[in-house]
């Protein structure tokens, strides 16, 4: 008997949902957004257009499918923590053979956009980036140092260098700068949600910096982190690839985050470590917001001299 109406609106975004959550939309989200940055910076007005849509979407078509990888690779893992086990494929509503064939067919649409509309540069390094994320960093380094996330932050950080070689078709030394900062920022990040999660770590034996070496040593790594962080956020400044008003933006939201990494090594509230987590994903967007900013508003128009 065919569905009816009602019963065809239920069913169909519940099945679309499936897929829609193995993509981990919010970190794709901020990697295409770190993306975009890239490519707008990497011009002095307006980027070219082919650049812009193609490879912002084949961007984000690919750390979408590195993200359906994820979950795969990480499935009997996932069952056994509770921050996990509501994804689709610990609940069974979605088999690892379906969830692999949405990435491939993410993967190679990503692929052909970036080679054939944009250029092979920029698939090259997406590429590169998807397979550290995918397989090196979930498969192998995950599970084999408590330096996971410092090592495997290279392939978080790559969006900005994608977004910049998309327009120049070159890896310029200020797309570089934009990558060291994210890669710093990550140890803090995740980091504290580790911390936050460290018995689910421990539990089903993954490596984090909490588990191998306590709770104490990995608060002080977050703040030498994010004191590092508060250095490199200055380049940009420094290099004159910003001006005044990111400077005044990054000293800010660094000082925030000093704030919270200093409570985080000094006291024990066990609200700290999540709270540290959100407000360094607020702390990316706002950064990198700032950064198109000053870049489209010179802080000679804001003063009116411009």
């Amino acid at each position: 008997m065919a569905a009816t109406t009602s019963e065809y609106a239920t069913v169909a975004p519940a099945a679309w949902r499936r897929y829609y959550e193995l993509t981990k939309p919010r970190i794709v989200a901020l990697i295409t957004f770190t993306a975009v940055v890239g490519t707008l910076l990497a011009s002095p007005g307006w980027p070219p257009l082919r650049a812009l849509v193609w490879g912002t979407l084949g961007i984000a078509l690919a750390a979408a499918c590195a993200a359906a990888i994820n979950h795969v690779l990480d499935r009997r893992f996932d069952e056994q923590m509770a921050r996990t086990q509501s994804r689709p494929l610990p609940t069974h509503r979605l088999t690892e053979r379906k969830a692999l064939i949405f990435a491939a067919v993410l993967g190679i649409t990503a692929m052909t956009l970036l080679s054939f509309l944009v250029n092979l540069l920029t698939a090259a390094l997406t590429f590169v980036g998807l397979i550290g994320y995918a397989v090196i960093y979930t498969a192998w380094l995950k599970h084999a140092t408590s330096q996971n996330i410092v090592i495997g932050g290279a392939a978080g950080a790559v969006p900005p260098v994608l977004g910049w070689a998309a327009v120049t078709n070159h890896i310029d030394p200020n797309a570089l700068l934009l990558f060291l900062i994210i890669f710093v920022w990550t140890p803090p990040h995740f980091w504290a949600l580790a911390i936050a999660r460290k018995d689910e770590y421990a539990s089903v034996g993954i490596p984090m910096l909490p588990v191998t070496h306590g709770v104490e040593y990995t608060r002080l790594q977050v703040l030498l982190y994010t004191i590092l962080l508060f250095v490199v956020t200055l380049l940009p400044f420094l290099t004159r690839l910003s001006g005044l008003i990111y400077l005044a933006a990054a000293l800010v939201l660094d000082a925030r985050f000093l704030y919270y990494a200093l409570a985080l090594k000094l006291t024990a509230r066990q609200e700290l470590p999540m709270r540290v987590f959100r407000y360094s994903v607020t702390y990316l967007m706002f950064l990198f917001a700032a950064l198109l900013i000053d870049h489209y508003l010179p802080t000679t128009q804001l003063l009116g001299m411009g």
